[in-house]
């Protein structure tokens, strides 16, 4: 066994070498522009473009021409939010999202609330759900957008997309979903779904960075239009200019279609080996909480605070491991994750929480591994604790009148 063990699968994954292997001509003797249709070159690459499209396009259910290529999910994100405010609220709008969304809608968000939109930030409950009847209960004549993932990239949580897309349809109100994480593990079609715009990345299906794709439908009413936010040689119908990056676009095709064909039973096998960590570290330690929904969750996400221990510290501790931790340390202070605030998790758990993230690569050997570093760091961080001795000795700390120091 290799370390360090690779679990944070939920940041980016690794390029299988399949897909490498359908990339590697579009560096070298494929490498034509796809936009020349002058010549065989040309007609080379854009036929590569053509077959990912209707690969990532099958992946959701889409038609291979409502498939526009970006850099990547947060790109995608913007031509969604954006552009979507921007054709159908040239005098404002109302958007709806929720606190628990990536910054790569949380921030697009902001920006229009600068620009004279309201938002109407949904919260979540204590397993980071959403309320379908607050969600109804905030639509307005005036509401243009919805938007709201289908799979939290910190605690896993899955929300229930068939149910929010036909609220929207009910209301005639555009429905965004940031895809990124659920591609591949749930489920997904745009149209029972009553989905206008997803957005999704190749680097969170095995496929490389630097690529992404933003479904905009076409094919059934109503129509979705968008304003661009890149002008140039009017590739992607118009809505996003500037040469194809084949190599990538390639290799995100060869992903959609390995992950449409096994992502079943990978699925199957990913959510066993999450149930043994899950089970192998609860046996063996105690004052540990699951955040997230514990069923309603993307297959290989296990996010746990681990109370009495500091997160910071035990990645520390477990270096042959890759994992993330609910707290980013930054320059000058040490934030806990906004999404962990958002369930109700106080700063203290926020801080000591762990996101294991499994994918296609993971083993059992791993896991069993994983099970037992993380119960050998965590007694001993624990050991070290005067919090947690007076835990044991029956104290109850949410009670205790601390003194400040002077």
């Amino acid at each position: 066994m290799k370390t360090p063990i690779y679990l944070d699968n939920h940041a980016t994954t690794p390029v299988d070498p399949r897909v490498l292997e359908v990339m590697l001509p579009y560096f070298t003797h494929k490498f034509g522009n796809a936009a020349s249709r002058n010549h065989a070159f040309g007609w080379e690459a854009e036929e590569a473009v053509d077959r990912a499209r209707q690969q990532v396009g099958a992946l959701v259910g889409a038609d291979a021409k409502e498939i526009i290529f970006t850099s990547g999910a947060t790109e995608s994100n913007n031509l969604a939010i954006l552009g979507a405010a921007q054709f159908l609220g040239e005098n404002g709008g109302h958007i709806i999202t929720c606190r628990t969304e990536h910054k790569a809608v949380l921030d697009p968000a902001r920006y229009l609330e600068s620009k004279g939109f309201r938002v109407t930030w949904l919260g979540v409950d204590a397993n980071g759900s959403i309320s379908l009847e607050e969600l109804e209960r905030a639509m307005t004549p005036d509401t243009l957008l919805v938007s709201l993932m289908a799979a939290n990239n910190e605690v896993g949580t899955l929300h229930p997309l068939e149910e929010i897309g036909k609220i929207c349809a009910d209301k005639n109100v555009l429905f965004h979903t940031d895809a990124t994480q659920g591609v591949g593990h749930m489920n997904i079609d745009v149209a029972r779904m009553n989905i206008g715009l997803l957005s999704m990345s190749a680097h969170k299906i095995y496929g490389p960075k630097g690529v992404g794709a933003l479904y905009v439908r076409r094919r059934r009413k109503p129509r979705v239009k968008l304003s661009p936010l890149l002008h140039g040689g009017g590739h992607e119908w118009g809505l996003r200019s500037g040469t194809l990056n084949v190599p990538g676009i390639a290799g995100f095709g060869e992903a959609a279609r390995l992950i449409s064909a096994e992502g079943q039973a990978e699925t199957q096998r990913i959510l066993a080996l999450r149930e043994r960590l899950h089970q192998g570290i609860t046996e063996r330690l105690g004052h540990i909480k699951l955040n997230g929904h514990p069923t309603l969750r993307h297959p290989g996400n296990l996010n746990l605070s681990f109370a009495y221990v500091e997160g910071e510290s035990l990645l520390m501790g477990m270096d042959d491991v890759a994992v993330s931790s609910g707290s980013a340390c930054t320059s000058a202070s040490l934030e806990p994750s906004y999404v962990l605030r958002a369930l109700g998790v106080g700063d203290d758990l926020a801080h000591s929480s762990i996101r294991f993230g499994l994918g296609r690569f993971t083993t059992q050997q791993e896991i069993d591994h994983v099970i037992q570093r993380v119960t050998a760091v965590v007694n001993r961080l624990r050991e070290m604790s005067p919090l947690y001795e007076m835990a044991q000795e029956g104290i109850d700390l949410s009670k205790v009148k601390w003194q400040q120091a002077h």
